[in-house]
């Protein structure tokens, strides 16, 4: 039958029998093929004139259904403010515009601030509705003057443990500080640390910060992990660092809790457009979280500026996904090894690896003029900033690029040969690193 007469396919059927000495069964068969490619008919017909059927997206996706720029929280992830919004919002938009938007959607503006870094404006705004903030970011992509939203994500500080000190330091001798140090001690060279409080008052400190930013608004109280972060980079007493002749510019990001502390986007990227601004050429951020839309961006315009960008790889173990800032590509990301040089079992693994360096039981300042011993994937980011800080100050020419190379190059190598994804190249060595910074 052709498909003309599909659609009046009964009515077609009886003309083609017209005339025709049939029996009764024939006539019935007849009927009922001519009643079944009706249906059929009907059906193909019908389905020709609906749309084709797209499948829904799914919470966390964003291509599907918003405008570029608007970015859901990942399915599952939950590692942001629970009532707040990030919002990219050009400069031009005025003041009464945005109080219109916020009062459409029940928000309160909290914080708007531009990073000459990227280049942005960016808002906080609190949800006072109610709702979750996935459909304040939906809501929002129909703002046509709203030019983007994210969540304001958490991240957390890459320390395992603290411990009141009663140890020697084995890490001078594993990064063979003491003949790197005849070569290069970091002498003005600017080191950004974005973390929890520094208390600059530490013996072991004096001299050491050019400057500091409050990013976050809480209570500035010193705290351990802060301190113990910049003493491990710039200590220049009781405690041997690894660049005690560098300037520390120390960020206040994150809060000052008894427990572990936490930094918001918001306030992350705040300290790095500030170190931008102060001239920074290495920026240590020993914190781990979620991937991050606004924080990749400003990463790629501060290593763009020739900024060294150093994170601790976390200490959320070897089953874990990448954490960030570590696994960003124009990030070195770096993990802890012990006395032994063993893996410490915390680390994180993964292909994102470049270097470890000493992490376990390691000795630095802590507030009020005291000491401890910490653990985890933190201090050894921080050491591998303070190598970074050798290796400019021999070659003030190397690029970020460079610096990546060096570490890796000049590392020893630990467990499988070759790099892998538990050492990566191996544990850093200063001594061989600055040697090679002389010829790039």
């Amino acid at each position: 039958m052709s498909s003309g007469c599909e659609a009046n396919a009964f009515g077609c059927w009886l003309v083609a029998i017209g005339g025709r000495d049939m029996t009764g069964a024939m006539l019935m068969r007849l009927l009922l093929a001519g009643v079944l490619a009706t249906a059929a008919g009907l059906h193909c017909a019908h389905a020709q004139s609906l749309p084709p059927v797209r499948p829904s997206p799914q919470a966390g996706t964003t291509a599907q259904s918003l405008r570029g720029g608007f970015n859901l929280p990942p399915a599952g992830e939950t590692r942001f403010v629970a009532n707040e919004v990030m919002l990219d919002i050009p400069a031009g938009v005025t003041t009464q515009a945005l109080d219109a938007i916020a009062a459409r959607h029940t928000m309160t503006r909290l914080e708007t601030r531009s990073f000459r870094l990227t280049g942005r404006t960016l808002h906080r705004w609190r949800l006072d509705g109610g709702g979750t903030v996935a459909n304040m970011i939906r809501g929002l992509a129909g703002e046509r003057q709203v030019a983007g939203a994210q969540p304001n994500y958490i991240y957390v500080l890459a320390q395992d443990e603290l411990t009141p000190a009663n140890g020697d330091q084995y890490a001078p001798e594993k990064l063979n500080l003491a003949e790197a140090h005849r070569l290069a001690t970091g002498s003005r060279i600017l080191v950004a640390v974005i973390d929890s409080g520094v208390d600059a008052s530490h013996p072991d400190l004096a001299g050491a910060i050019t400057a500091n930013f409050d990013a976050a608004t809480d209570n500035a109280r010193p705290h351990p992990h802060g301190t113990g972060m910049a003493g491990a980079i710039a200590a220049r007493r009781t405690v041997l660092s690894v660049a005690p002749r560098v300037g520390l510019l120390t960020v206040r990001a994150f809060g000052s809790g008894a427990g572990n502390a936490e930094g918001t986007t918001f306030n992350i990227i705040k300290g790095l457009d500030w170190a931008a601004e102060k001239g920074a050429r290495i920026v240590n951020m020993s914190f781990a979280g979620p991937p991050d839309p606004r924080l990749r961006d400003a990463l790629l315009k501060a290593s763009r500026k020739g900024m060294v960008l150093i994170a601790a790889a976390g200490n959320a173990g070897p089953k874990s996904p990448p954490l960030y800032p570590a696994a960003d590509s124009n990030v070195i990301a770096v993990t802890a090894t012990d006395a032994e040089d063993a893996l410490f079992s915390g680390a994180n693994r993964g292909n994102h690896i470049a270097v470890a360096a000493p992490g376990v039981d390691v000795l630095v300042p802590s507030p009020d003029a005291s000491y401890q011993l910490t653990t985890g994937t933190s201090v050894a980011a921080a050491e591998v900033s303070g190598v970074a800080a050798l290796l400019i100050e021999r070659n003030p020419s190397l690029t970020p690029e460079d610096v990546r190379r060096i570490l890796m190059r000049t590392a020893r190598d630990l467990g499988p040969r070759g790099r892998d994804r538990d050492f990566g190249a191996g544990l850093v060595d200063a001594l061989q690193a600055v040697r090679a910074a002389g010829s790039k």
